[in-house]
């Protein structure tokens, strides 16, 4: 298994396991989840190490923090069986900038069906002051052979 495969477990992961995969884009990032359920999934990334030339959080940064959590909401949604989630469209509107600390995001889903799932998204900064609001969609589809 090479080490950007993520294993298929038998049943929910734990936040220590969401948080041990290592060699994919949310370790590059800083991306530390919290908490992981499909009604509710907080993860936070910090702001030093991604940031764009003006010295504020990247808005791509932003993304990839929102994606990750509806991602992870979607496939705790799927549970531990033949389907995977994979996203179909994500939008996302910033707020304001992030200088320093932290960017904390937290999905909740609006719809969670048998082959597509929602999830609004909120970034806050460390004063609890949004930063950007994004939606996510994702198709869960059977798992491709040998994953």
């Amino acid at each position: 298994m090479s080490e950007t495969t993520v294993p298929v477990p038998d049943r929910t992961p734990t936040v220590e396991e969401l948080n041990a995969y290592r060699g994919a884009l949310p370790e590059r990032m800083g991306i530390e989840v919290l908490e992981a359920t499909p009604e509710r999934v907080v993860a936070r990334m910090p702001v030093e190490g991604n940031t764009q030339p003006y010295g504020i959080l990247h808005g791509g940064a932003s993304v990839v923090l929102a994606e990750t959590v509806g991602s992870i909401g979607s496939a705790l949604h799927a549970g531990p069986q033949s389907k995977i989630s994979v996203g179909l469209d994500i939008n996302a509107t910033h707020h304001r900038a992030a200088r320093s600390g932290w960017v904390t995001a937290v999905a909740v889903p609006v719809t969670l069906g048998g082959t597509v799932t929602c999830y609004d998204v909120t970034l806050s900064d460390d004063e609890g002051r949004r930063t950007c609001t994004a939606r996510i969609t994702c198709l869960l589809r059977a798992q491709p052979p040998g994953a």
